[in-house]
């Protein structure tokens, strides 16, 4: 499973990261969180608003901090 998260490096981008990394390990689970930090790229998912956090190439949650909680929420659906 790849956890991606979306955003250009700005403090709630950062807390995205922080929040999925533990989720991810909360869960217990094997997956990879990734920064997508370039806009082109961040543009593909058809994103408008930052931080957003993705799962396998699907958007869960965009223009929001997602807590611990919600992202443990998205990976058990997952």
């Amino acid at each position: 499973m790849k956890v991606q998260v979306l955003g250009t490096g700005c403090p709630k981008c950062k807390k995205l990261t922080a929040n999925a990394e533990r989720a991810v390990e909360n869960a217990g689970m094997e997956a990879e969180v990734v920064k997508i930090d370039k806009l082109p790229e961040i543009m593909e998912f058809g994103v408008m608003t930052t931080p957003a956090l993705a799962i396998d190439g699907e958007v869960k949650v965009s223009g929001k901090v997602a807590s611990v909680e919600e992202i443990e929420a998205i990976l058990a659906g997952a």
